[in-house]
């Protein structure tokens, strides 16, 4: 009977054998996004922290930027390294990017600061840099948070930078934009939108403190922050890992602070890497085991798709114990 089932199955049609599940290929790089938050001359701090993920091999694959933290996002993300950006922070000259005009819109125009940026950028619009990049301004008429992804670099940055009542509004089309801090102080759903797998936040905002501030400038930035606080920590909630450096006390016009302001960027980003590393790795970890457990299903689908594929007789060969020509996926 053997012989006759044997003969049997050589006359049916051929089956193919389930292939050997190949090895696991490794999980792609995890793709890290940079959310770096307005706070004006404490945005130095963003330089620090910058420093400290490239120096450590997490280097940011996107970046999203609200007010300064748009300055500093728009010149990492046109290939500038973070001891370039340091070199450029350390000779910059406020009236670079300063021009006064007395206005009802507000004491500075901006223009020199989309000039600055764009000449930093070497013009390239923000579509044409090394790195994804968008700069998160307010649009005033309505309030809609606005994430601009194309077009003029210095131009979005001077948006996402115009602090209400100190820099003039910007007017793009037909609409006028103010300070992306008023919607989205730090700005992670917008590295997210970018692809983001793992969102680090760098929040350097003002935070009300019981203190009177001493001048007009520290008490429209006390009130913007007061309004974007309660926002700001919904948004914050939604980042893998949150860095803050220790700045809360430099002015925001104190541009001669940068120095400090970057030394303690570099020291909280450097608290924060273990975080980071841990996240990397789950992240990392639940990619392989997908990976197993969607190859283990084809191969599943494949040995039945095998089964039903066999003939009768070679059936009959399997259930009396013969050699099957479909071989199980292994456990």
């Amino acid at each position: 009977m053997a012989a006759a089932v044997l003969a049997g199955c050589g006359g049916g049609a051929p089956v193919r054998p389930a292939p050997e599940a190949a090895a696991p290929a490794g999980p792609p790089p995890v793709r890290i996004g940079l959310a770096l938050g307005g706070g004006a001359a404490k945005g130095f701090a963003h330089i620090g922290v910058i420093k400290m993920l490239e120096a450590n091999g997490l280097v940011p694959a996107v970046v999203s930027g609200t007010s300064a933290g748009s300055v500093v996002g728009a010149l990492y993300a046109s290939g500038m390294t973070a001891f370039e950006l340091q070199e450029r922070a350390v000779a910059l000259d406020e009236s670079r990017i300063r021009d006064l005009q007395l206005s009802s819109g507000g004491l500075v125009q901006g223009q020199k600061l989309e000039d600055y940026v764009n000449e930093q950028v070497r013009r390239k619009p923000i579509e044409q840099l090394a790195k994804p990049f968008v700069a998160v301004a307010t649009r005033l008429e309505d309030g809609e948070r606005t994430v601009f992804a194309r077009g003029n670099t210095g131009q979005a940055v001077r948006a996402s930078s115009s602090v209400p009542g100190v820099f003039q509004p910007v007017v793009i089309g037909r609409w006028r934009y103010v300070d992306g801090g008023v919607v989205s102080p730090v700005p992670v759903d917008a590295a997210r939108q970018l692809g983001a797998d793992l969102v680090v936040a760098v929040d350097i905002s003002n935070k009300a403190r019981g203190k009177t501030p001493g001048d007009l400038l520290g008490t429209l930035g006390q009130s913007i922050a007061i309004m974007g606080q309660k926002l700001g920590e919904a948004e914050l909630a939604r980042a893998d890992v949150v860095i803050r450096p220790q700045v809360l006390d430099i002015g925001a016009a104190d541009f001669s602070q940068r120095a400090n302001a970057i030394l303690e960027g570099e020291k909280a980003a450097l608290a924060a890497m273990p975080q980071i590393r841990e996240r990397v790795a789950q992240i990392q970890a639940e990619r392989v085991r997908a990976a197993r457990a969607a190859q283990q299903q084809a191969a599943q689908a494949e040995y039945q798709a095998c089964l039903e594929r066999r003939s009768r007789l070679q059936k009959v060969a399997g259930l009396v114990g013969l050699d099957s020509p479909c071989t199980p996926p292994a456990p």
